[in-house]
């Protein structure tokens, strides 16, 4: 792609969110979504191939749908309390509206279908852009309208992102359906903790983007995209293959790592506000994602020679990819756990 038309859309990119965040007005918001959306499609559909075009099409159908929906919901409430401003959501009908279509947007379940398979079908840093930076926007709008939510509707979607996370996930041969399966359970984390602390949704969405981040980043130059391959990874570069079965690992919420500070804070909370239950399915949710990072670091770690493995062994290509971000984020992803008495103190 030319680098002045990537510019342009990353910029693009940029500018729509943080239109998003700055406004209190829900046509201005509206707006940040449409050019976030209209700035991704070209990035998406760049490659020109069937599966990339098949992908571009989903993404920008489930996406028009959420932002018209969006904008009909917020029509409605101005044409009934007489003002656009997000902080006077009185229409029930209305905030039910907005809460699917944002729901929609980051691909919390039951509306999550079009998650895995956008990200099937994109290259893996377009796919990084998705899972992270994409996130963003409609989450905010979900945080900074979420005391006109119905608690129990929120609690729900928590509920279901984070069984069909874990669920989806378990008989994935693509790496990158994985992520999106775990994209999906992690989106349920923060939801869930919303209306008691949205200090911990904002915890859990940077631990999140850290994690994820290191996790396509390390797959990215590793130049793999399915299970299979990975068991071939372990002699073409044995630190990375060690860093990334810890990352999914964290991904995991396994302590020491950084991924176990959110859950644990999160579960810790939802104790604390009296309910038990919602904790005990959530933390049992959280084994059956556990149960396919593990499956993943087994491939990769312990199915090594005498094993015979089906896969063809890659090339030994010399990657272009810079290592710096790549080993900022695995830092993060793996050793941010120390910090936790610090965090503590920030968030109560």
């Amino acid at each position: 792609m030319n680098p002045y038309v990537l510019a342009t859309l990353l910029s693009s990119l940029g500018l729509g969110t943080t239109l998003t965040f700055a406004s209190s007005h829900w046509l201005l918001a509206w707006m940040g979504l449409e050019i976030n959306t209209l700035a991704i499609v070209p990035l998406m559909a760049q490659h020109h191939h069937p599966r990339a075009v098949e992908a571009t099409t989903k993404y920008f159908l489930t996406q028009a749908t959420a932002a018209a929906v969006i904008l009909f919901a917020s029509t409605t409430n101005a044409w009934i309390t007489g003002e656009w401003n997000m902080t006077n959501m009185s229409n029930p009908t209305a905030t039910t509206m907005i809460l699917a279509a944002l729901a929609l947007k980051i691909g919390l379940a039951p509306m999550h279908f079009w998650m895995p398979e956008v990200l099937q079908g994109l290259d893996l840093l377009t796919g990084l852009i998705l899972s992270t930076w994409q996130k963003l926007a409609p989450l905010t709008l979900i945080i900074q309208t979420a005391q006109a939510f119905d608690p129990l509707l929120l609690t729900t979607l928590g509920l279901m992102s984070t069984l069909i996370g874990g669920w989806g996930g378990l008989n994935q041969t693509q790496l990158r359906k994985i992520l999106a399966y775990s994209s999906i359970a992690h989106m349920g984390w923060m939801i869930i903790v919303l209306q008691y602390a949205p200090q911990l949704t904002l915890l859990a969405l940077f631990m999140y983007i850290l994690m994820t981040s290191a996790a396509f980043l390390t797959l990215k130059l590793l130049s793999t995209t399915k299970v299979n391959t990975l068991a071939t990874i372990w002699s073409k570069n044995p630190v990375l293959t060690t860093t990334a079965a810890l990352i999914l690992l964290s991904l995991g919420g396994l302590p020491p790592l950084t991924g176990f500070m959110p859950k644990w804070f999160i579960l810790q909370e939802l104790a604390k506000q009296d309910l038990p239950l919602t904790a005990t399915v959530m933390a049992l949710a959280a084994l059956i994602s556990l149960y396919f990072y593990l499956r993943l670091c087994y491939t990769m770690t312990l199915t090594i020679s005498p094993n015979i493995t089906t896969s063809i062994t890659p090339w030994r290509t010399q990657t272009t990819q810079a290592s710096l971000p790549l080993a900022l984020f695995t830092v993060m992803a793996l050793g941010l756990l120390p910090i936790t008495p610090a965090m503590i103190m920030l968030i109560s």
